[in-house]
């Protein structure tokens, strides 16, 4: 079949509200209960096979601990070798499958998830993450179909882009490979989507991919997967393990076809992972590709002519959705003195509105924090900042008696460089810290050095001045800025997100950079009419 084939225009899949009395709500309702009617059973996906190793670890949700909704099966290290040769078996056929049949699979895929699997995809994500319908919309429909849509459409649009001359009588173009070997996508229990992403992302461009998700997210891997699969996946293209992570790793990164790896997750284990790559560099057949997005102690920033009810809404969406577990989640606001009262008084009125709870019931803004592990850690910080008698001004109270709930939290510091302020906590609590007015032009080196990440930033002003000096003083504070808008919401195709410094290498999901770091590129030059003597004119 010969054409130039152009793909379908990505377009963002439009967002359902589920209000009230809509058939929206009620569909989404229905699928809720049908997921938390049933125990799944959940294997490993290795070489097209359901791997069950009878060893399981039991899944409830973080917000109804007494509720079972599944079992997964736990590998090791031979799974890991397993899931590599079948990889590398699949490799030679995917690579050579015509660009446009890659493509027809991951555009099926964003099609089911967007129609057929739309509120399943929702509810496991909502069961098994506890985030609420909105937040589950927003990340395993909307941002993973855009991903799968628009990676396409950069796919098409990377492999267009070719050498713009030719001599004369030569032909010279760019062929883009996949990578020797095989990528190794670890994903976070945060986001669907980036789980759904990073092994798709890599195996779009003709790699094949040994995938190890969270455990906490494995409840929803498994239908992303089972997804992939219908869509026409073909087998060990993606492979799928669950275990632990050393184990897994140590197997990973001693493997001589070893040939990148795209990541999501804690700064310390990203640096481990680069560490350990390092130190086996010369036992690879070529130089990994290492794409990693990190953590983030993510800002915002407020000047005295701020609208201040924008601010508040800022701070509250920006903090306390999904908990605060996201990567790029506001934890530290810095306010002018002048308006300081006036803010707290609103702020403070708002958050007595926000109601606490699990999924299931709509009205709850705030749910559980991920698990057992993640609520005693917050709660040391909460404990701390009371040990240490800094303001509390809201929340500071939790309960996982039934979930892990942790109310949302608000500190007050009189210290910039309080413990709050510098370190990722990544569950609901937000540290303020008012700084004096005539010190603008000094808050921003303030924001600058209190943490080692670079991840997004906000700020919030109606002085255009004011704007365009926070955004150059900043400008590598966040790879993803915001003005006069919360810190959070990066959209495929319109924001492409990453951050730098301890966040990550920048390599931005949702961007055709991403895609270029699965390929491997090589020129070719055609000579129609080739020399036949190798003297040059200027030895006459």
């Amino acid at each position: 079949m010969n054409g130039f084939f152009h793909i379908p225009k990505a377009k963002n899949e439009p967002v359902y509200d589920y209000a009230p009395g809509s058939n929206q709500r009620e569909n989404l309702q229905a699928a809720l209960n049908k997921w938390r009617s049933e125990v799944i059973n959940i294997p490993m996906y290795i070489g097209g096979k359901e791997v069950r190793t009878g060893i399981v670890q039991q899944i409830y949700p973080p917000h109804d601990l007494k509720h079972k909704i599944g079992e997964f099966h736990v590998g090791n290290a031979d799974h890991a070798k397993q899931a590599i040769e079948a990889a590398l078996a699949a490799k030679p056929a995917w690579e050579e499958l015509p660009w446009e049949q890659r493509a027809a699979i991951f555009l099926k895929a964003a099609e089911l998830f967007a129609t057929k699997y739309r509120y399943d995809i929702n509810a496991v994500t909502m069961l098994a993450q506890s985030k609420n319908c909105y937040q589950a919309e927003i990340d395993a429909v909307c941002e993973l179909v855009d991903f799968l849509r628009f990676n396409v459409q950069y796919m098409a649009e990377i492999y267009n882009e070719q050498p713009g001359e030719n001599s004369p009588g030569i032909w010279n173009r760019l062929e883009y490979r996949a990578l020797e070997g095989f990528v190794f996508a670890v994903t976070p229990f945060n986001f669907t989507a980036i789980a759904g992403n990073l092994p798709t992302a890599a195996a779009l461009m003709g790699n094949v991919v040994v995938w190890k998700p969270a455990d906490t997210q494995i409840y929803s891997a498994n239908l992303l997967m089972r997804v992939f699969r219908e869509a026409g996946l073909p087998d060990g293209v993606i492979n799928i393990i669950y275990g632990d992570g050393p184990a897994i790793g140590d197997v990973v990164f001693n493997h001589p076809d070893f040939s990148g790896l795209h990541f999501t997750g804690s700064t310390g284990v990203f640096r481990h992972m680069w560490k350990t790559i390092g130190e086996n560099i010369a036992k690879y057949r070529s130089y990994p590709r290492i794409v990693g997005e990190t953590g983030g102690k993510d800002f915002i920033l407020a000047h005295n002519s701020v609208d201040q009810k924008a601010l508040v809404a800022a701070i509250i969406r920006g903090a306390f959705e999904f908990q605060g577990q996201k990567c790029s989640a506001a934890s530290r606001v810095y306010i002018p003195q002048s308006i300081w009262p006036s803010v707290k008084e609103d702020l403070l009125a708002e958050m007595k509105t926000i109601k606490v709870g699990p999924t299931e019931d709509f009205t709850n803004f705030v749910n559980a924090v991920i698990d057992e592990r993640a609520f005693d850690k917050i709660a040391r910080y909460i404990d701390q900042a009371k040990n240490d008698g800094v303001e509390i001004l809201h929340g500071g109270t939790y309960d996982k008696t039934n979930g892990y709930f942790i109310d949302p939290t608000i500190i007050l510091a009189n210290d910039p460089k309080y413990t709050t302020m510098c370190e990722e906590i990544f569950g609901p609590v937000l540290t303020i810290y008012v700084y004096e007015d005539s010190k603008w032009n000094e808050i921003f080196k303030l924001i600058d050095s209190t943490s080692e990440y670079a991840l997004t930033g906000a700020v919030l002003a109606q002085d255009r001045q004011a704007i365009a000096d926070a955004t150059w003083a900043l400008r590598h504070s966040a790879g993803n800025f915001y003005i006069n808008d919360k810190p959070t919401g990066a959209v495929v195709g319109q924001q492409p997100f990453g951050g730098g410094r301890g966040s990550g290498t920048n390599d931005k999901a949702g961007a055709k950079v991403n895609l270029l770091r699965w390929t491997s590129q090589r020129t070719i030059k055609e000579t129609f009419n080739p020399p036949t003597d190798y003297r040059y004119p200027f030895l006459g």
